[in-house]
Order: C-alpha cells, then sequence, then structure tokens
C-alpha cells in the first residue's frame, strides 16, 4: 500500500513541491484516505497499527522515491499530536487528534526558540493564567509545517525557572496575535515549510493545557526517543535508497567503454557503502524493538541515531561523487537525499546532544 501510494501520489510531485515549498493540504487527506496517518496511533484515539508500523511506513516512503522532508512534513502528526494523546484528555483527542488523522487538520511542535536551541528547559515563551484563559507571549522557531499549521502544540513558561516551569498548550493558528513571522528557506527538505512563529499575548482557553501544569518537560523528553528513532529509520532508508540508485546508476553509465562496475575502485565503495547500510540497519532494528518491549535504551537510542546518520552522511556523500556531475543536478535523486540528510543530524537532537546522553548513561553506570 505504501510503496502504491508513494509511487502514484508523491514521486511525480515531489520536485515540484520542493520548489513550491510546501506539501498540499489534498496530500493529507490521501494519505488518511488509504490509512497511513493513522498508523503508530492507538484505536482509541482514532489510529490503528503500533509505532513500528508507522516507522516501517516511514522507511518505505524513502524506499519507493519519496524523501525524509517529505516525510517531515506528511508526517507532522507524530511530533504534534502524541502529548495529546498520552494525556487521555478526551476533548482535546476529539478537537486536535482524530481530525488530523482523518487529514482535516494539520498540526505542528512549538517547542524551539530563537535564543535557547537545544535547551528545552531554558525556554523563554511564557503562558500567564488569566481567568479561563492563558495569555501567551514569545516566539518559536524551526517549526516543521509552521506556515500551513492548525494548531500548535507548544511549549511555554507557565512557573518559575527551570524544567519544572514548563507546561504544554494546545494553540490554534488563528487565534489573535498568532503569527507566522518568516518562513524559513532551508538547504533541505524544500518541500517541508518550516516557519518562526510569535505570540503576541494570544488568548489560550485553559482547556487546551496538555496535562498539568509543570509537566510539559517531562512530556517533550519522553517524546524524544520515538522522534530519535523515527530519524534513525530515516537515515537508514535514505542511505539505503542512494545505495540502490547508485548501484544502478554504475552499471549503466560507461566510461571509457566500460561500465562503472567494471572498475575496482567503485565496485570497493559500493562495498564499503553496503556494509555501513546493513550495519546501521541491523543496530537500529535491534534498539527499535528493545524500545518498543519497553526497555530502558535512552542512550542506545541516542548511538542508533548517530549510527544512522554518520553512515546516511557518508554514503549520500559517496552516491553524489559516484555519480559525477549528475549527482549535482537537481534532476538527480541522489541530490535530494545529499542535502535533505544534512539536517538528520540535527534535528530531534544534535550528534553532539546524542554524544552527552551516551556519555551520561555510561559515567552514571
Amino acid at each position: 500500500m505504501v510503496d502504491r501510494f508513494t509511487k502514484k501520489e508523491i514521486v511525480p510531485f515531489l520536485s515540484g513541491w520542493e520548489k513550491e515549498g510546501a506539501l498540499p493540504r489534498s496530500l493529507h487527506k490521501k494519505a488518511a484516505a488509504v490509512g497511513l496517518l493513522e498508523l503508530g496511533t492507538p484505536e482509541s484515539a482514532g489510529g490503528a497499527g503500533d509505532y513500528i508500523d508507522f516507522l516501517i511506513a516511514n522507511e518505505q516512503i524513502i524506499l519507493s522515491g519519496g524523501s525524509s522532508g517529505l516525510c517531515s512534513a506528511l508526517m507532522t502528526h507524530s511530533i504534534s499530536t502524541p502529548h495529546i494523546v498520552a494525556s487521555g484528555d478526551e476533548y482535546l483527542i476529539g478537537k486536535y487528534v482524530r481530525p488530523t488523522l482523518e487529514g482535516e487538520l494539520i498540526g505542528s511542535l512549538g517547542v524551539t526558540e530563537p535564543g535557547t536551541g537545544s535547551d528545552v528547559s531554558a525556554i523563554s515563551t511564557r503562558a500567564v493564567r488569566d481567568g479561563d484563559e492563558y495569555v501567551v507571549t514569545g516566539a518559536k522557531t524551526f517549526i516543521t509545517s509552521g506556515t500551513r499549521a492548525d494548531f500548535v502544540t507548544t511549549a511555554v513558561r507557565t512557573g518559575g525557572e527551570g524544567h519544572r516551569g514548563i507546561s504544554l498548550l494546545v494553540i490554534d493558528t488563528d487565534s489573535t496575535g498568532f503569527r507566522v513571522a518568516s518562513k524559513l528557506d532551508k538547504m533541505g527538505w524544500l518541500c517541508s515549510d518550516t516557519a518562526e512563529l510569535t505570540f503576541d499575548e494570544v488568548r489560550v482557553p485553559a482547556r487546551n493545557l496538555v496535562g498539568e501544569e509543570g509537566t510539559g518537560f517531562r512530556q517533550i523528553m519522553r517524546r524524544f526517543e520515538s522522534e530519535r528513532l523515527l530519524m534513525s529509520v530515516q537515515a537508514v532508508a535514505t542511505a539505503q535508497r542512494s545505495l540502490d540508485l547508485t548501484v544502478d546508476w554504475a552499471r549503466a553509465r560507461y566510461t571509457f567503454g566500460q561500465p562503472l562496475t567494471s572498475r575496482q575502485v567503485i565496485r570497493h565503495r559500493l562495498a564499503e557503502m553496503s556494509r555501513q547500510v546493513h550495519s546501521a540497519r541491523s543496530y537500529v532494528r535491534a534498539v527499535v524493538t528493545r524500545w518498543a518491549n519497553g526497555e530502558d535504551v535512552g542512550a542506545e537510542v541516542a548511538m542508533a541515531k548517530n549510527t544512522a546518520v554518520f553512515t546516511c552522511s557518508f554514503v549520500v556523500d559517496e552516491a553524489v561523487q559516484i555519480h559525477g556531475g549528475m549527482g549535482f543536478m537537481r534532476e538527480s535523486e541522489v541530490e535530494r537525499h545529499y542535502r535533505d540528510a544534512r539536517v538528520l543530524g540535527i534535528g530531534g537532537g544534535t550528534n553532539e546532544m546524542m554524544n552527552e546522553v551516551i556519555a551520561k548513561k555510561m559515567l552514571d553506570n
């Protein structure tokens, strides 16, 4: 199903969406119609299947000719709705989650701020309680699907300094005082719109609080592992797709009267690409299985992400090199994967932050 959907509804239009800088809302409805958006969300909230099903779908989209950028834009609900689902709040689930899984709404997650980067505990967007509402003032940046979102699950400061003062609010983007300050131009993920958002005394119903006040940081941290595994899977899939394309190219491309595969240096480079992809895939899948079984694998998730990202970076670079001049052209699929791969070592926690997670676990034992 995913392969057929990708080749029919995505691949023929992907270059055009990259030029436009966003996906059409109609694609969300088409994806919902075939059951793609509901994967990974519990049935009680309108979903179907488990998170592994969702990871497999993302992998297949890329292997069938899609991209990690396409996945980030089409699957933004995977970061904007899980906190709501986990809260068990039937009102919020009915208002935001179910319509999103049906392709009627698009959600974003608003955590990163212009001055805080990876330091989630230092966010300054303030939400002050005023009767039955919160008044929100602040800014968010690097927000995926931010220009198209109907709602933003937003990290705000409702209490004092530090992580205990952070809460989550669902903010409707048609609220007075909400504004898309700018649509950000990026190196890659060109079909995935990214925005800077501002909140100028935006009034939000207190009913839109996700969970309890002061639990936002914990909710965000809890979801980071699943996001990191998603990016790990996307990285390995991107590497595999780039390898497949490069093998096909090396077989078909002739130089000096012989195919590229006749050159030992090319064969050995392909072999090393394949070795790294297989190793990374095996490790990522092992960690996903342990995570799905409920094991404490925070450090291993960080290792999986870095392993997958480093492998992907190596493979896409080799893919472009072996393609030669064609690899540098926008019409070449490996060119897309090359530029899309770069953000995988930044989003969901930088490579450096992953090393901090690994080191902390190692040194605390």
